[in-house]
């Protein structure tokens, strides 16, 4: 591999360059089908997992409670 003589060259070889380009690409497919899944799932999904945890935590509170108080 020789070493580019100016500047043109290197620009030249780095854009004539295509390693890493298929690894690229399907990391955006990925991305561009993951972001949507994301997005959905923050707006839709979180208001109902987070009810879930808060009520199993009440849950788990009470129970304590219970057995603190020896009831």
């Amino acid at each position: 591999m020789r070493k580019p003589q100016n500047f043109r060259e290197l620009l030249d070889r780095l854009h004539s360059d295509e390693d890493g380009a298929v690894s690229l690409e399907t990391i955006l497919i990925i991305g561009a089908i993951a972001m949507p899944i994301l997005i959905f799932l923050l707006k839709y999904g979180w208001p109902k997992i987070k009810n879930y945890f808060n009520t199993s935590m009440d849950n788990l509170q009470n129970s304590s409670n219970n057995v603190i108080n020896g009831n």
